[in-house]
């Protein structure tokens, strides 16, 4: 069998594994996806209305605030599933099968590609389910065009690629999975640090580069042009950017630290 042909069986195979075990252990999925319908129940029901009238300053609609906080939630829920992702990883690590997997004749980055796979499809699922309850409370998408819902699911996946990178290498360094999940926490509490709540200009001027300069900003910004049929500007490259950097470095970082000899 090729080089080729051997990565892919192996990869499949790890993928269906990763996959087994997220629907025989589904409770760390659910948890982490509970999270992102919380905080959209709470800030369009409790808050809803003030902080329409504050963004749009003029009348409460709590409506216009669905429609703003919609592709934030969504991001942000991505950024959970990747934490389960890093607890996975250190689970494997930390637990011995990957030293079992070191002694048989497979393909050695199988293992880390069948854990990406399985957590980003995971991670667009969760984002239809957010979505599914987005669009079930009120949120209305009538300005967009079919290619910008295309590009909208495309950058979706695209970030989910890019974090999922990020979080295998810090499952990867982490001693036990209570470490992974901590040091995965910056993929949910980046989005409350960016423009997914309220813009960047209402917040404090020393405040504001925190929002604007980190990677959730762009694709959020990019995220809500593409849903509501409005103007992207330069936040698109920035997206783009963002998404493919931090792929290539979480790739390399990763691939590095599971290649490299166990001590």
């Amino acid at each position: 069998m090729s080089s080729l042909a051997l990565a892919v069986r192996n990869s499949s195979t790890m993928l269906r594994r990763n996959l087994l075990h997220a629907r025989r252990y589904p409770s760390l999925t659910l948890n982490l996806l509970l999270t992102p319908v919380m905080l959209l129940l709470l800030f369009v029901y409790v808050f809803g209305d003030v902080m329409s009238a504050g963004i749009a300053g003029g009348g409460a609609d709590r409506s216009d605030y669905i429609a703003y906080i919609v592709p934030g939630i969504l991001l942000m829920t991505i950024g959970g599933t990747t934490v389960g992702t890093a607890v996975s990883v250190s689970n494997d690590m930390t637990e011995g099968i990957v030293a079992r997997f070191r002694t048989m004749a497979i393909h050695r980055g199988s293992v880390l590609v069948g854990h990406v796979i399985g957590s980003v499809l995971q991670a667009v699922m969760s984002v239809l389910v957010v979505g599914a309850v987005a669009l079930a409370i009120g949120f209305r998408s009538t300005g967009a065009t079919a290619l910008e819902w295309l590009a909208a699911l495309g950058l979706l996946t695209l970030f989910a690629l890019a974090l999922t990178w990020i979080a295998v290498g810090m499952g990867l360094i982490s001693p036990n999975a209570e470490a992974a999940g901590n040091n995965a926490m910056p993929m949910i509490l980046l989005p409350l640090l960016s423009s997914a709540f309220v813009p960047t200009e209402a917040m404090p001027g020393w405040f504001r580069p925190i929002a604007e300069y980190q990677p959730f900003t762009p694709a959020i910004e990019t995220l809500r042009g593409l849903l509501l049929g409005t103007e992207i500007g330069h936040n698109g490259w920035l997206a783009v950017a963002w998404c493919v950097g931090l792929a290539v470095l979480g790739y390399f970082w990763s691939t590095a630290k599971f290649n490299a000899d166990p001590k």
